[in-house]
């Protein structure tokens, strides 16, 4: 059977586990293939917080994507170190044949802090992953894509902080909303050339970044070591669908449907996966 994105290549950051790994075994379900990329070397500012993927993650990527029947090219490139973005890219091109979908994916989580008392190191962080990443990403692949033709769709994963100003979380709110603005401007400089650009905003995605002891205690300060049961209900209060957890493969099917030629005109937005949480 005929998939949507039978003869496409997608790179995608971030794709050793989590939403990433959702993103790239989504897309290769609709006959994609793919170029991923993540890293497995620790990030500073993110230790008390959550571990970064580790060495067998991306295997396990590749191993779901080719179990698909599809091809994949993975590589571990920093999203900061813009010359190893570009190198990933190629060898992929060279080996895939060419790009057609770009999914800025990967980003990193802190908060706590009130914004006069952030790290100097950990905002550094989160602006050079999840933003100055995004720009590297997309300048990265802009000439594939561009060579490809018509078609083409970059989509960057934003956040609910890509809506609202969230108090003690400034680095990451700042980093979300300005991906939003970068969006907006390739929604315009690509569009002449039939390349659409929108960013995805979901919210508490069941993954690492989310599910970990730090982020239960931010809901749960109350408890010396909460799990996962003790947050679920402060969790499902943040959306009107009263669900603590989205699961990544909802964002993924967002993800597949701006990747399709099915998104055609869909170009410049901004797409909730919230569950109503920027409305609530």
């Amino acid at each position: 059977m005929a998939g949507n994105l039978d003869n496409k290549v997608a790179f995608i950051t971030g794709a050793a586990r989590g939403q990433g790994r959702s993103h790239a075994v989504r897309l290769a379900q609709d006959g994609a293939d793919i170029i991923a990329v993540d890293i497995t070397t620790p990030v500073g500012s993110l230790e008390g917080f959550y571990d970064i993927a580790q060495p067998g993650d991306m295997e396990e990527t590749v191993r779901q994507v080719e179990a698909l029947g599809r091809r994949i090219v993975a590589r571990e490139a920093d999203v900061r170190d813009l010359e190893a973005l570009k190198l990933a890219v190629s060898e992929g091109v060279a080996e895939l044949g060419s790009l057609d979908i770009v999914v800025a994916n990967a980003g990193i989580f802190t908060f706590g802090q009130d914004t006069h008392l952030i790290p100097e190191r950990s905002w550094n962080d989160i602006q050079d992953i999840n933003l100055t990443g995004v720009w590297h990403t997309y300048a990265a692949a802009a000439e594939h894509l561009i060579a490809a033709g018509a078609g083409g769709s970059v989509i960057i994963i934003s956040s609910l902080a890509g809506f609202k100003g969230l108090a003690n979380v400034a680095a990451y709110t700042t980093a979300k909303h300005g991906i939003v603005g970068l969006m907006k401007v390739l929604a315009n400089e690509l569009g002449p050339l039939g390349i659409r650009v929108n960013t995805i905003h979901p919210n508490s995605i069941d993954t690492p970044m989310v599910k970990n002891a730090k982020t239960y205690g931010l809901f749960r300060p109350d408890l010396e070591s909460p799990q996962a049961e003790d947050a679920e209900a402060a969790f499902a209060g943040l959306n009107p669908f009263g669900k603590a957890w989205i699961e990544p493969v909802h964002v993924s099917n967002a993800v597949a449907w701006l990747a399709s030629d099915q998104s055609y005109y869909v170009s410049g937005g901004e797409i909730p996966v919230d569950g109503a949480a920027s409305v609530h």
